[in-house]
């Protein structure tokens, strides 16, 4: 506190004195400014770019996993159940060399599942799982 005399004579004047609040404060400010960027965790995605329906569809190489919304699953449009997924995927990918995957999982599906998948897939010797983007009808509806 800062005792002083005012011009008039009347006595001790009681202010506060702001200088070691403010100088607290700007010290915080930068500890907080240099711990920012440490404390970030980043979470990297492929997400495949957008395009265009092809007239014309030629067969591809990229399987796809599908959890259709009656619980079933299938490889490239053949239905198989949850027991015959791991046979199924080491049967496909123990030949290749790019071990790629994409799911596309129902709206009505838990995420569980698809984690499940997942699991299986990564135990067949996946080493890159990928999403497909969501049909804009469905998008829409949804």
């Amino acid at each position: 506190m800062a005792m002083g005399s005012t011009g008039g004579g009347e006595g001790l004047s009681a202010d506060i004195n702001v200088t070691p609040l403010i100088d607290v404060l700007l010290v915080l400010l930068i500890i907080f400014m240099i711990t920012q960027p440490l404390s970030r965790k980043a979470f990297d995605v492929q997400v495949p770019p957008e395009q265009q329906a092809k007239s014309k569809q030629q067969p591809s190489a990229q399987i796809v996993l599908e959890l259709t919304a009656d619980g079933g699953y299938t490889i490239n449009k053949q239905a198989y159940s949850e027991g015959q997924l791991d046979q199924a995927f080491h049967q496909i990918y123990d030949t290749r060399p790019a071990k790629l995957l994409f799911i596309k999982a129902a709206p009505s599906r838990k995420y569980l599942d698809v984690m499940h998948a997942m699991d299986i897939a990564h135990g067949a010797g996946v080493q890159v799982i990928g999403f497909t983007p969501a049909d804009q009808g469905q998008a829409q509806a949804h």
